[in-house]
């Protein structure tokens, strides 16, 4: 991950330069400190915020000072604005603000209400896996396992790299999801290229 600068016109930005002015910016969070706190308030808001300290609330919820708090135990040289600066420049939309609060806007294995459906859906979603998964998935569908929900994605670029998590030629699976929604399945868009969906039977899907 890069460096978190902030300008001060244009607010929180990767790298050393405003990508608008080139100016008036100042140093935040170096890339591996951003790395290691942003893999930890993820972790604390997805799957183990009892461990940590964290109440969320049934739609996934947390007092954003409280999360500040929680978080410099373990880093003490971060601070609020470290925090903010994370989550606004994470680039999968990993995080939800409104107003003092904060949640994880998808990926969860402890149990939340996410208030799914309302955004328009790509006809076309795609997800990425190893090559000796796809059997399995051909007869059983997609499934959220320890998650939640399933992860779909509108980019293949990002299918991609989510398979190569698994496996160093991964398979690209094409998700029907017009027909999923004509068919009366909700699949609710999360963060910036993320879709989840209860789980995909594999009627709906092809390899790429």
């Amino acid at each position: 991950m890069s460096n978190i600068s902030q300008c001060d016109i244009h607010g929180y930005f990767d790298g050393e330069h405003c990508p608008e002015c080139e100016d008036n910016w100042n140093h935040i969070l170096s890339g591996s400190q951003r790395k290691k706190v942003s893999k930890f308030i993820s972790g604390a808001l997805r799957h183990f915020p009892d461990d940590v300290g964290l109440e969320l609330d049934e739609s996934g919820w947390v007092e954003f000072k409280i999360l500040v708090e929680v978080a410099q135990r373990k880093y003490d040289d971060v601070d609020r604005e470290a925090i903010r600066a994370i989550v606004q420049t994470d680039p999968k939309g990993r995080f939800e603000i409104d107003g003092n609060l904060i949640r994880a806007a998808y990926g969860h294995s402890v149990e939340v209400d996410l208030e799914s459906g309302g955004t328009p859906v790509p006809d076309i979603l795609y997800h990425g896996t190893a090559p000796e998964n796809v059997e399995p998935i051909q007869q059983d569908g997609l499934q959220p396992m320890t998650r939640q929900q399933v992860h779909l994605t509108d980019s293949i670029k990002e299918a991609e790299g989510v398979g190569k998590r698994h496996s160093r030629e991964p398979t690209i699976l094409h998700v029907d999801a017009e027909q999923m929604i004509n068919d009366g399945k909700t699949i609710t868009k999360r963060g910036k290229s993320v879709y989840t969906v209860e789980s995909v039977p594999p009627t709906y899907i092809s390899q790429l």
